[in-house]
């Protein structure tokens, strides 16, 4: 007869953490070390290294690149940035997307979502159909759009031609340029967001639904009172993820005004936003120091975005 293993026996010579005399936990074995190795390498060379260098270069005074190296030490370069026009319109663009884009974005997708969850039959077609856009360059996309708001031979200005509105200048006049910036990053978010709603709704059980029409609740009941909650971590997510998207919209803003106008982000930078300022900062300016400091602030931002996400997520966040 097979002898069975008392509870206190170890299970197996792998590598086990074991407490020591000293109520520390010690390392039985390397094995595991062994094996996150090269991805903690990893970490350090793509990730926490040009972190730190990032760091250290926003607090030169002057800095060049070509040498590395740099004189004075403080925070000039982050009054230089505060106290810079473009930086704050970058701050207005960038959240103009987040408060109005973003909101937006989101309410398609569910409904999308809901729509296509709701007719089984076709669901996987519209899945592909919906997803062919995400997988697209969004260069090229970026170019198509270029095309649909071209002032003089645009399909945009085609149909409002019709409707008997003017022809709009949607490439070079500012405040019709946030406007066509958000309407493309509106629609090229869209088909990730509507596959991760449509994995939350399929998560649900089918049982709660049922018991829901034996109850007597309506379809609007149900929506608010069954399929919203039970899809809030879904929800959460595809919010934390967009927010992160939307903060770092770039290939956007390149695609439709930096090729039609040149270096800017359209005329006079008047859709730029915070990773293009970078960008721009950086490569078109030179001033590396200034682009470093500009980093390290959008960083702090989006570092106090995630703890707010963090404290609101318990309150409003149903986990079954």
């Amino acid at each position: 007869m097979l002898k069975k293993k008392s509870a206190g026996a170890p299970a197996s010579r792998s590598c086990r953490l074991v407490a020591a005399p000293d109520g520390r936990l010690q390392i039985r074995s390397l094995w595991g070390l062994a094996y996150i190795l090269p991805a903690m390498l990893l970490l350090l060379a793509f990730t926490l290294y040009p972190l730190v260098m990032v760091l250290r270069t926003a607090f030169y005074q002057k800095y060049v690149y070509i040498t590395n190296s740099g004189t004075g030490f403080g925070l000039s370069s982050f009054r230089w940035v505060l106290e810079d026009p473009t930086f704050w319109l970058a701050c207005k663009n960038t959240a103009i997307l987040l408060l109005v884009a973003l909101p937006i974005t989101l309410a398609l997708a569910l409904g999308a979502a809901l729509l296509i969850n709701s007719i089984p039959k076709v669901r996987g077609l519209f899945q592909t159909i919906y997803f062919l856009p995400y997988v697209t360059s969004t260069i090229a996309i970026g170019m198509a759009f270029l095309w649909l708001f071209h002032a003089d031979y645009g399909y945009i200005n085609y149909f409002l031609e019709l409707l008997g509105i003017g022809p709009k200048k949607w490439l070079t006049e500012p405040g019709l340029m946030i406007i066509s910036l958000s309407i493309f990053c509106i629609w090229n978010g869209l088909a990730f967001k509507i596959l991760l709603f449509l994995a939350g709704l399929q998560k649900i059980n089918r049982q709660v639904y049922q018991a829901a029409r034996i109850d007597g609740a309506s379809p609007l009941r149900t929506l608010f009172r069954v399929t919203l909650p039970l899809l809030s971590p879904t929800t959460w997510m595809v919010t934390l993820v967009s927010i992160i998207y939307v903060a770092r919209t770039f290939n956007e803003v390149y695609a439709m005004f930096v090729s039609y106008s040149g270096n800017t982000a359209g005329s006079g930078n008047a859709a730029i936003t915070i990773m293009y300022y970078i960008y721009w900062m950086f490569y078109d300016q030179g001033k590396v120091n200034y682009a470093a400091a500009a980093a390290i602030l959008f960083l702090l931002v989006i570092l106090l975005i995630t703890v707010v996400q963090r404290l609101v997520s318990k309150k409003f966040v149903h986990y079954v």
